[in-house]
C-alpha cells in the first residue's frame, strides 16, 4: 500500500535509530541499531538497477496482473517477486516493495541485528523482541486504534498491507486494509494483494482470511473493511492510544 503522504509514520516509536532513504519512487523508513543510511542508499540503488534493467528488457514482466515466469538470467529479485506471484495467483508487481524493502533490510543485517524497512506501509523486519504495527486503514473508525503484535522474534518477516480505500495501489477489492504476515516481505506484499483483492465487504473478510491459509509461507492476516475486522495466525490484536495521524 502507498500513502503519498505517509501520514503513519508520525505514529512509529521504537528504540531504534531512524532513518530515511530515498530514490525514485522508492521511499524507505528505516529502523536499525544505529544510523546506516549510507549502506541502505546503496543497497537500495543496486536492487533498483536490477530490477529496472530487468523491467526493460521484459516489459511484460511489469504489465502482468497474473503469475508470470520470468526469464532464466532474471535478477534474484524478480525471481522472488515471481514466486511469491505464483504463489498468490497475481502478478509480480504486486509484491515489488516488499521485495525492496527486503533485499535492502537484509544488506544492513551485516552491521545490524535488528532491523525495520518500511516502503509505502509494507515491512521487511527482523526483531529481538516483540513488535506491535498500528493499522492504518483510512477513513475507517479503526484506523490508529488497534494495532498488530507480532511475537516472532529473531527471523526476517513481511507485514505488509495493501488496501481498496488508501493510496494509488492496484487493488480489485474495497478493504480498507489487507494486512499479511509471511515468511518474506515479497510474499508478504503478494499475498496482502489476493487477500484484498477477495473483498468487496464486511461478510467477505472470513472467506477472504479462510483462503489465506491455504498459501505456504503465510503467518497471519488481518482485514478491515468500515468498522468491522477480521484476523488470523501469528498477529495479536491490541487497543492502542488514541493517535492522530
Amino acid at each position: 500500500m502507498r500513502d503519498e503522504p505517509r501520514t503513519y509514520r508520525r505514529w512509529l516509536r521504537n528504540e531504534l535509530s531512524r532513518f530515511r532513504v530515498r530514490i525514485g519512487e522508492s521511499d524507505l523508513m528505516i529502523s536499525a541499531e544505529r544510523p546506516l543510511p549510507g549502506l541502505a542508499e546503496r543497497a537500495l540503488q543496486l536492487v533498483r538497477a536490477d530490477l529496472q534493467s530487468y523491467l526493460d528488457r521484459d516489459p511484460a514482466f511489469a504489465a502482468s496482473l497474473r503469475p508470470y515466469d520470468p526469464q532464466p538470467d532474471a535478477p534474484q529479485v524478480a525471481r522472488e517477486m515471481a514466486e511469491a506471484a505464483r504463489l498468490c495467483g497475481v502478478g509480480p508487481m504486486a509484491a515489488v516493495a516488499g521485495a525492496v524493502a527486503e533485499h535492502v533490510g537484509r544488506a544492513l543485517l551485516c552491521e545490524t541485528k535488528q532491523v525495520i524497512v518500511e516502503n509505502g506501509g509494507d515491512i521487511f523486519m527482523r526483531s529481538a523482541q516483540p513488535r506491535t504495527a498500528a493499522i492504518y486503514a483510512g477513513s475507517s473508525p479503526l484506523s490508529g486504534k488497534l494495532g498488530l503484535r507480532v511475537s516472532l522474534v529473531n527471523q526476517g518477516l513481511g507485514l505488509c498491507t495493501s488496501s481498496g480505500t488508501v493510496g494509488p495501489s492496484l487493488s480489485f477489492g474495497k478493504a480498507d486494509a489487507a494486512i499479511v504476515l509471511a515468511t518474506s516481505a515479497a510474499l508478504a506484499d503478494a499475498a496482502a494483494s489476493a487477500l484484498g483483492n477477495r473483498v468487496q465487504a464486511a461478510s467477505d473478510i472470513q472467506p477472504a482470511l479462510e483462503y489465506l491459509k491455504s498459501i505456504e509461507g503465510v503467518l497471519g492476516g488481518a482485514v478491515v473493511v468500515g468498522d468491522r475486522l477480521g484476523a488470523w495466525g501469528e498477529l495479536e490484536m491490541v487497543k492502542l492510544v488514541r493517535v492522530t495521524p
